[in-house]
């Protein structure tokens, strides 16, 4: 009796080291993964940093094409002649590495995912990403000549137009930053009807308020002109169908199985929701055993 009764204390506490070693190798596997991550941005950036003056050439060239002849760019900074194209480049190798870094985070995250929240992850990481790129591109091959040509244009007669490399290259970030994270409009709208935070039928209804919000976002990222706030809006609103489309296709086998009892409260049917319960249980048991 009192062999069983030294035995209990040592079975009460396996657990408890099993989840420590359990807590450990998910740190080790944290940090394996933000080393490659690492890694990843600075082979990108060794690779690019030999044309870094190529690339900070290509980056101005929308500015540089319009600015007076005898003009140039100035850096004002005796240090910004290196560091603003090393910071350029450290940034556009972060930015290539957007897939790798995110297949990363995906291998560190998805064993705890259930299957259906992996199979509605995945497509809505891959689609943000190329609607983040486009929203880059729109902005360098669409927006930057018409942003910089209004500015130019408005320079009063006599003063010469010689922008600063750093105060340029900021300008730049910003705006490539707000045109990305505005093209993921789409990928926004699925999550909020995805997650249940509303309906497509109710976004749809408030259409109106959604495209003067997007004519006023618009004003404030570009020059007060109703051609260049156009450009930002019209897409803005043309990927708020987007997504409002794509949630009305791949959302509606879910809405099959919900039985509605009034406008504001949904139920599942009971032996719709025993299933989902029971393939909750047996996706948590599967990733518990890994």
């Amino acid at each position: 009796m009192a062999a069983g009764e030294h035995q209990a204390p040592h079975d009460d506490d396996a657990p408890e080291d099993d989840k420590e070693l359990s807590l450990m190798d998910h740190l080790i596997e944290l940090r394996d993964r933000l080393l490659h991550i690492v890694l990843a941005v600075l082979i990108v950036f060794i690779a690019l940093f030999s044309f870094s003056e190529e690339i900070f050439n290509l980056t101005a060239q929308p500015l540089l094409n319009l600015m007076p002849e005898g003009t140039s760019m100035i850096a004002t900074s005796v240090t910004a002649p290196f560091l603003v194209p090393f910071k350029l480049v450290l940034l556009l190798s972060v930015l290539i590495a957007i897939p790798y870094i995110l297949h990363q985070i995906w291998a560190f995250v998805a064993p705890g995912l259930y299957r259906h929240e992996k199979r509605m992850a995945a497509p809505l990481l891959i689609s943000s990403v190329i609607l983040f790129y486009c929203g880059i591109a729109f902005a360098y091959f669409v927006i930057f000549p018409i942003l910089f040509g209004f500015f130019i244009g408005i320079a009063p007669e006599g003063v010469a137009v010689m922008t600063d490399i750093g105060q340029y290259l900021d300008f730049i970030i910003a705006i490539f930053f707000a045109f990305g994270m505005a093209f993921e409009v789409p990928v926004a709208t699925f999550l909020l009807i995805a997650a249940g935070a509303t309906t497509p039928d109710k976004l749809a209804e408030k259409r109106p308020y959604i495209i003067i919000g997007a004519f006023v976002l618009g004003m404030l990222l570009t020059p007060p002109d109703v051609i260049s706030q156009s450009l930002l809006a019209v897409p803005m609103w043309l990927l708020f169908e987007l997504g409002l489309l794509m949630s009305r296709i791949f959302l509606k086998p879910k809405q099959d199985d919900v039985i509605t009892e009034n406008d504001d409260y949904e139920i599942l049917d009971e032996e719709n929701m025993d299933a989902m319960l029971d393939d909750m249980e047996r996706e948590e048991a599967e990733n518990n055993q890994r």
